[in-house]
């Protein structure tokens, strides 16, 4: 690797803050570009095309790897709908599970009881649960209405939100102690894709992103395991 700002392999404080996205649909497939990304990434973030395609059996064989893993699911349904399946996912293992900040307050608090309690029964430890605030590819969706989802998110007991990195300054007003998970990373120079509201690892990091979801900047980049290398170098210089 000839980039002098990429390192070989980052430790595991910079690991744990980098989400690398699982966006395809072959469980084969996910788990080569899993491997070959793992020096530099903690969490694999496991979304509906993923899930669609092999359901949760990768949590498994992602663990094994070393990961902590997210699934992105964005439940949304009626409370009772939202616990049950969070229960079941919560007795799995991902670390992390979000919920559409949308449904309302009872599902949420439905989808936090259910996913919690379903880590209880398994043994596993406490998940993390998130509130999705406004997808980075909304451009309409007012400061007001994101503090009103990340309000309502916190009061219903989640742990934490998704959210923009230009939406980190209003979810830290409302509450500090919130875990952020933010998506929309792009390495400088990179193209933003279909996500209108992109930040560069290191500016999200100085902003107080908890964890950066980090796709096909990496992903589809020539060289995926220079590329990844060079966003946990930028996150290990933030974080210095």
């Amino acid at each position: 690797m000839s980039d002098p700002a990429a390192i070989a392999e980052a430790p595991p404080e910079v690991r744990s803050r980098l989400a690398i996205v699982l966006d395809v649909d072959d469980a084969v497939a996910a788990l080569r570009l899993a491997k070959e990304v793992r020096p530099w990434f903690g969490v694999a973030k496991v979304g509906l095309e993923l899930y669609s395609a092999v359901g949760p059996d990768l949590f498994g064989p992602l663990q094994d790897l070393g990961y902590d893993v997210f699934a992105d699911l964005k439940l949304h349904d009626i409370p009772t709908t939202v616990q049950r399946a969070a229960r079941v996912l919560g007795a799995l293992g991902p670390r992390y599970l979000n919920f559409h900040a949308q449904g309302g307050a009872d599902m949420l608090r439905a989808g936090v009881e259910g996913f919690k309690e379903g880590a209880a029964q398994a043994g596993l430890p406490d998940p993390v649960a998130l509130g999705v605030t406004v997808l980075t590819s909304d451009v309409d969706a007012g400061t007001e209405e994101l503090r009103r989802r990340a309000a309502l998110a916190r009061d219903a007991g989640c742990d934490g939100v998704v959210c923009a990195a230009t939406d980190l300054p209003v979810i830290h007003a409302v509450d500090p102690a919130l875990v952020t998970v933010v998506p929309g990373i792009r390495i400088a120079g990179s193209a933003a894709h279909d996500q209108v509201r992109v930040a560069t690892p290191g500016a999200a990091i100085a902003g107080g992103a908890s964890v950066l979801v980090v796709g096909r900047t990496v992903t589809e980049a020539d060289d995926r395991a220079r590329a990844a290398a060079a966003v946990a170098a930028e996150v290990a210089a933030a974080l210095a």
